[in-house]
């Protein structure tokens, strides 16, 4: 859990304020490594965000003494240590609680899938960009998930100049259109990243796909879906690499999965951080989970996303994707579970 301090007077917040309103100085953010139980106790009434009962609310505490509340689908004992767990291989599932911004939540599922960067890091960020619509209909990447993910990348020290952020349209209106009421637009005039319309670069034969050259000018493709229930965004995003005129003729000739299992062999290391803080149902209402969610395999995210909102609909692409069979981390599937 991430607090916030004063370097002054050593105050401390639970939550990200822009200046100590004593000392009128910039707070730092200060980092747990480690905390124990303190107490807590067993619920065993169900309320609209805590559906599934009984489970277990602890207080827990760092290091630095300060303290905050955690929900357990397991049993803990008072002074037990509690450690963050590591992924075992690239097919684990982080899942983090996003508490009072996007920062913590995505610094804490990088470090459970292990991921590190460097100054000589070169990333291409791969946003969901659908519709020419404002970002309260999350229709789009929020610009302010966006806008987290660019400024943990250079707070982690990869340089502005190593960072694309790259889409195209794949129907009649222009992604220009679309970066701009959404927002996209305005978070990289304000981090000073010229976006990129893949549209009009070039594009690099592999096999029957032709996929855009920038996959293969970059370390790391950053696949940034927006989760929406009846579908497998996070393995859908990645289609907008390939070619306008060659995806259309593939969707023609071949499955979403089929497409998607070719696609996923031809391109570099792909790292899907998914924003499931406000999701969209299939009628359009947007309901508040208040996650993130992180994998090197875009399927295993997409099943367990299906796994917390109880989908009985399965999208073509994940129907053989077995939940059992996903390592997940973080945060349980039996703590954050919401039906819908």
């Amino acid at each position: 859990m991430a607090f916030f301090q004063c370097p002054k007077c050593k105050r401390v917040w639970q939550y990200p304020i822009e200046k100590c309103p004593e000392c009128f100085l910039a707070l730092e953010r200060m980092k747990s490594k480690k905390a124990k139980v303190i107490g807590g106790g067993k619920t065993t009434i169900p309320s609209i965000f805590h559906q599934k009962v009984p489970y277990f609310v602890y207080v827990f505490e760092d290091e630095n003494k300060n303290r905050w509340i955690h929900k357990s689908e397991r049993e803990l004992k008072v002074g037990e240590e509690i450690e963050t767990e590591k992924a075992k291989d690239k097919n684990s599932v982080a899942i983090w609680r996003v508490k009072h911004d996007f920062f913590e939540a995505i610094e804490k599922l990088t470090e459970i899938l292990n991921v590190k960067f460097n100054k000589y890091s070169k990333i291409l960020i791969l946003p969901t960009l659908l519709k020419d619509s404002h970002s309260y209909f999350r229709d789009n990447t929020s610009p302010e998930f966006l806008e987290v993910v660019i400024q943990f990348l250079m707070e982690n020290g990869v340089e502005l100049q190593n960072i694309k952020i790259c889409s195209q349209s794949f129907d009649e209106i222009e992604i220009e259109k679309k970066a701009s009421k959404s927002g996209i637009l305005e978070v990289c005039q304000r981090q000073k990243i010229i976006p990129f319309d893949l549209a009009k670069g070039n594009f690099i034969k592999k096999g029957d796909l032709e996929i855009s050259e920038e996959a293969f000018k970059v370390d790391l493709i950053l696949n940034l879906p927006i989760l929406k229930i009846g579908k497998a965004s996070s393995c859908e995003n990645l289609f907008f690499l390939l070619k306008k005129e060659n995806y259309l003729a593939q969707k023609y000739l071949y499955s979403d999965n089929e497409i998607f299992e070719k696609l996923k062999e031809k391109l570099p290391e792909v790292l899907t951080i998914a924003e499931v803080n406000r999701v969209q149902d299939k009628s359009g209402i947007v309901h508040y989970l208040n996650l993130a969610m992180a994998s090197f395999n875009p399927k295993n995210l997409d099943r367990a996303f299906c796994e917390i909102i109880k989908e009985r609909e399965l999208p073509e692409i994940i129907k053989e994707v077995k939940i059992e069979s996903i390592e997940i981390l973080g945060r349980k599937i039996g703590e954050i579970e919401f039906y819908l």
